[in-house]
């Protein structure tokens, strides 16, 4: 049992903290776009702002009845494109699109089968390295990438799939001159915070982990 004491703070400092029950806990994740292989050989793309990564693993969390749940069962290559603050408009453009043709009765209001969904967000594909789904060209980071396991979640709503990323493509404005390191000054994720989206704000400090460091304004 862990007795360590922790340090409270004077009541009249402390926060007012409330109780609620929000319908969706997206608070702050990136979005990234999948581009999978469907049953006849063609290609999805959907969004989605469940992944996370360990290492060289992502983990990402998918609706059970989605076209990229089903595909990934089946065929386990995939590209985990990520998009720019600036594709924020194109993002919404696939979001009511759905690659099942009957769509699913678990999808939103409004929600609309649509077997191109590249030609519908105006987005173009270029040909993958290690996999068959293609890449995203828009997108400044794409990751190459196989589902090594695919499983339900404890509630049997969602799919959790551990892709292992194969190869790593980068815009080269994005890197550190000579280096394999992402400037972190020069990349922007988009990020999806209670279904609204936000790009980064300046720097604010860095990890003691970090390869890249420099002085942010707080330090300066």
């Amino acid at each position: 049992m862990n007795a360590a004491p922790f340090h409270a703070l004077p009541a009249q400092a402390a926060a007012a903290h409330v109780v609620i029950e929000p319908s969706i806990l997206y608070f702050g994740t990136p979005v990234v776009l999948l581009s999978t292989e469907n049953e006849d050989g063609s290609f999805n793309l959907a969004p989605m702002s469940s992944a996370w990564a360990l290492g060289q693993t992502v983990v990402l969390g998918l609706g059970r009845e989605g076209q990229t749940a089903r595909n990934l069962g089946e065929r386990p290559d995939l590209v985990i494109n990520l998009p720019g603050p600036a594709l924020w408009p194109v993002v919404e453009r696939l979001a009511p699109l759905t690659g099942r043709n009957p769509v699913p009765s678990t999808k939103a209001k409004g929600c609309r089968f649509e077997p191109d969904k590249f030609g519908a967000a105006g987005l173009h594909g270029e040909a993958s390295h290690v996999v068959r789904p293609p890449r995203v060209a828009e997108c400044p980071i794409q990751l190459e990438a196989r589902a090594e396991r695919v499983r339900p979640d404890v509630h049997g709503t969602f799919v959790i799939v551990e892709a292992l990323v194969r190869k790593v493509h980068a815009d080269p404005r994005l890197l550190v001159p000579g280096t394999d390191h992402v400037d972190p000054a020069a990349w922007s994720p988009l990020v999806y915070n209670f279904r609204h989206y936000f790009g980064l704000g300046p720097e604010l400090g860095h990890s003691y982990r970090t390869e890249t460091p420099r002085r942010s304004a707080a330090e300066q």
